[in-house]
C-alpha cells in the first residue's frame, strides 16, 4: 500500500538578512507587502508606493566594504523613503543615517533648481542590535527637527524624518497589541505563534511568509544567500574584534581575495554581474576586471 506523502518542512532563512529582506520588501511586485509594513511604521495611511526597479548596493563611505542593500520607495508620488536593514553594529550609525538622509534629500534637485521641489525624505533604520545613546527610547523611535526652548516642541519642518527600530528591544513583548510588532516578530522569527495567527488576519503578512518560503526553496537563491551570509560574518568579525588597523587590513585583504574567487566562480556559472555585486559587495568595475580561466 502506497504511503501518503508528507509535506516537507521548509527550512526558512532569516528575513533579516539584507538580501532576503530586499527580495521580500524591495522587489517590484512587493508593493502591497511594503505598503502595509510602512503604514505600521509611519502610523498613517499610504495611498500608493512605488519601488525602485534597481535595488541599490550602497557603498558611499570608505569602510562600507560589504555594501548595503537599501530599499528605495516613493510614497504617494512624492515623498522619498529609504529602508535599511543593518545587521552589523558599525561605529557612528546615527551619523551614517544622517549622511544617507542628506544624500537622498539633495539628490532630488540639481544646481539652479527651485528648493520648493524638495520633498519630504524619510530614512528607516532597522537595527539588529541596541544603539548606544538610545537606551531610554522604545523599540521604535521617530526623530524630527524640533525647537527645544518652547514647551510645545514645535517642528521646524516636516521634510526630515528618521525612524529607528531596534529589534533586540521587542523581546518579551510578543503579546502587545501594536500591529508593527506583527512585522517585527516576522523578521525575528517567521515561525512564531503570533505570525502564524496573524497570517489569518493580514493577507500581506501571509504573502510575505509565502514569499520567504519560495526564496528558501530556490536552489540558486540558497547559494547566493549562503555566500552573502559568509560575507556578512567576515565583516562582522572585523568590527566585533575591534582589531588594530594593521590586523584589519590583513583580514580585509584576505576577505577581498576570497570575494574575487567567489565572483569568478559565479561568473563561470553565468550569474549576472548585478547578482554578484549583491552577494560579494564587489563593485561592477572590480567584477568586470576578473579574467575567467
Amino acid at each position: 500500500m502506497e504511503q501518503p506523502k508528507q509535506d516537507k518542512k521548509i527550512k526558512r532563512y532569516s528575513p533579516k538578512m539584507d538580501i532576503i529582506f530586499q527580495a521580500i520588501f524591495g522587489e517590484v511586485g512587493s508593493e502591497n507587502i511594503t505598503k502595509d509594513f510602512l503604514e505600521k511604521i509611519l502610523k498613517r495611511k499610504i495611498e500608493k508606493i512605488s519601488l525602485d526597479k534597481n535595488p541599490i548596493l550602497r557603498r558611499e563611505l570608505k569602510d562600507d566594504k560589504l555594501g548595503v542593500l537599501d530599499i528605495v520607495t516613493e510614497l504617494d508620488g512624492k515623498e522619498k523613503c529609504n529602508i535599511e536593514m543593518q545587521l552589523i553594529d558599525k561605529n557612528n550609525i546615527i551619523e551614517r543615517m544622517l549622511y544617507y538622509w542628506s544624500k537622498m534629500y539633495t539628490r532630488q534637485i540639481k544646481a539652479g533648481d527651485d528648493y520648493k521641489k524638495l520633498e519630504k525624505t524619510i530614512v528607516i533604520l532597522i537595527a539588529d542590535f541596541n544603539i548606544k545613546g538610545l537606551e531610554e527610547v522604545e523599540y521604535h523611535s521617530t526623530w524630527k527637527i524640533i525647537e527645544t526652548n518652547s514647551v510645545k516642541k514645535l517642528i521646524l519642518t516636516d521634510k526630515f524624518e528618521l525612524d529607528i527600530i531596534e529589534l533586540l528591544k521587542i523581546k518579551g513583548r510578543e503579546n502587545e497589541k501594536d500591529q508593527l510588532l506583527d512585522w517585527l516578530i516576522f523578521l525575528e522569527n517567521p515561525e512564531s505563534e503570533r505570525v502564524i495567527r496573524k497570517m489569518e488576519e493580514n493577507e500581506n503578512l501571509k504573502e510575505a511568509v509565502e514569499k520567504l518560503d519560495r526564496i528558501s526553496e530556490d536552489e540558486k537563491m540558497q547559494r547566493i544567500i549562503e555566500l552573502r551570509e559568509k560575507a556578512i560574518r567576515d565583516e562582522h568579525a572585523i568590527y566585533a574584534k575591534g582589531v588594530d588597523d594593521g590586523i584589519e587590513k590583513g583580514i580585509t585583504k584576505g576577505a577581498k581575495q576570497e570575494k574575487l574567487q567567489i565572483a569568478e566562480n559565479m561568473l563561470k556559472e553565468g550569474t549576472s554581474i548585478e547578482f554578484i555585486e549583491k552577494v560579494t559587495g564587489l563593485t561592477k568595475e572590480e567584477i568586470e576586471k576578473i579574467n575567467i580561466k
